[in-house]
């Protein structure tokens, strides 16, 4: 007798999984992603705004400790934000770390007049009363009177040729514990490279390594950031450099991260300026030595 077969089990129902909820942060402001456009109007989130949110998360898990790490020293936090442009950065660390911050501010520091009115009418409407937004150069900002005189964090993402030597000379001005930056745009260090070319060839056998244009580019962006981390390590700041993971779609994806320790590199001032001397880059001494 033919047995009968016995029926299926029923599979189990998936759990309804929201894809938005698995990305966003306990008690983030949905408004602030819909005017940033992250999400649509309806909520929603698409591919290429996905990826976005993704990267600005990232980078936020680098800033994260910086700012755990400022409070435990005092009972205020005062972050400037260069190059800021519509602000995704600064609005995100404020809605995500430091809107239940009493003692926190965020300056977002942007020459574009219709982003800074933006940023301000954003905050205005979403109650972040501890965020201020100066229409300036990076160097215009060192002076400010708008500014406090010390700023703990500062960020330059994406400033463009010397705007991030500038945002190092304001972190230094303004005595900042942190510094984040993603340089972008090295071209000064190539030019005078460049300007230089025949007469170095005649000095060094280095020049071959900027001999093609190509490598005159990529060489001198690759210098611009080492002259950058030693010009730190003299002024007493720790320097990490590492991959800025999750922004493939950039090719400028190094992120330097320095602390102040205020125990200076014994031999980064010597050494910066004679790697300078070596390639012939004399007359950017002012730039990367400058006063000690």
């Amino acid at each position: 007798m033919k047995r009968p077969t016995p029926s299926a089990t029923p599979a189990p129902k998936t759990a309804y999984a929201d894809p938005l909820a698995e990305l966003l942060r306990p008690g983030q402001s949905i408004e602030l992603l819909k005017e940033l456009h992250i999400l649509t109007r309806d909520g929603k989130l698409n591919q290429d705004s996905r990826r976005k949110l993704k990267q600005v998360f990232h980078l936020c898990q680098f800033i994260e400790p910086l700012l755990d790490e400022v409070p435990g020293r005092q009972d205020t936090l005062m972050l400037a934000d260069h190059g800021a442009g519509k602000s995704y950065l600064g609005f995100m660390l404020y809605d995500l770390f430091l809107k239940d911050r009493a003692g926190a501010h965020i300056y977002g520091i942007e020459t574009r007049d219709a982003l800074v009115e933006k940023s301000r009418e954003l905050a205005a409407r979403l109650g972040f009363t501890r965020m201020s937004f100066l229409n300036a150069t990076v160097a215009e900002s060192i002076t400010a009177g708008t500014l406090p005189a010390r700023i703990d964090i500062v960020t330059a993402l994406h400033a463009c040729n010397t705007a991030t030597d500038d945002a190092i000379r304001f972190a230094l001005a303004k005595q900042a514990r942190h510094i984040v930056l993603v340089p972008c745009c090295q071209a000064e260090v190539a030019t005078v490279l460049r300007k230089h070319k025949n007469e170095s060839f005649g000095k060094t056998p280095l020049s071959e390594i900027w001999r093609h244009p190509i490598h005159t580019r990529e060489f001198g962006s690759q210098l611009t950031n080492v002259l950058r981390c030693l010009q730190l390590e003299s002024h007493g700041y720790q320097v990490t450099v590492t991959e800025l993971v999750g922004w493939e779609h950039s090719m400028k994806n190094e992120l330097i991260i320095a602390t102040q320790t205020g125990a200076p590199r014994n031999n980064a001032s010597a050494r910066l300026r004679q790697i300078l001397q070596e390639l012939n880059l004399q007359e950017l001494e002012a730039r990367f030595l400058g006063p000690q």
